[in-house]
């Protein structure tokens, strides 16, 4: 496999784990979301927001895959036509490593918190704001993914 390939993969596997978890958690909020709002539409609000909360890391798996794809040459940016080393090609996979794995679990255990949070709204209804802040709190741990992989990505 050359450093082309691996660069590919590298972006790969930070835009298709980060998507996966994306996926887990705003489906895991949507459950819940479906069952509080049959119960109380006055609910669909905060529960859009808890719901759509994990869906930023696979934004932001997105935002890296482009950046190391249009430095890798892939999308016509950057050194078109150059061919990577394979050390350059592995630089690419283990500067997406930390958005691809960071963001799949920070994205299901997003989901996790804002379904709990869904459930507080069932019965506190007046407590959303701090739903959403138990909810955002996972996101750190996302967004330092993001600045790692960013850092790593422009470094190469």
């Amino acid at each position: 496999m050359d450093g082309t390939a691996l660069a590919t993969l590298g972006a790969a596997l930070a835009a298709v784990l980060a998507g996966i978890g994306s996926a887990i958690g705003v489906g895991l909020g949507g459950q819940a979301s479906a069952g509080a709002v049959s119960e109380n539409p006055e609910l669909s609000g905060s529960c859009l927001v808890l719901q759509l909360l994990p869906g930023t890391q696979g934004i932001y798996g997105l935002l890296i895959a482009f950046v190391m794809a249009s430095k890798a040459g892939l999308l016509g940016g950057g050194d078109v036509g150059v061919a990577l080393s394979v050390a350059e090609g592995w630089h690419y996979i283990f500067a997406g490593l930390p958005i691809a794995l960071g963001g799949l679990l920070s994205a299901i255990y997003q989901g996790k918190v804002a379904v709990s949070a869904i459930n507080m709204l069932t019965k506190k209804p007046d407590q959303a704001g701090k739903g959403i802040l138990m909810a955002i709190m996972v996101e750190t741990y996302a967004v330092l993914s993001l600045l790692i992989s960013f850092l790593l990505v422009n470094g190469i």
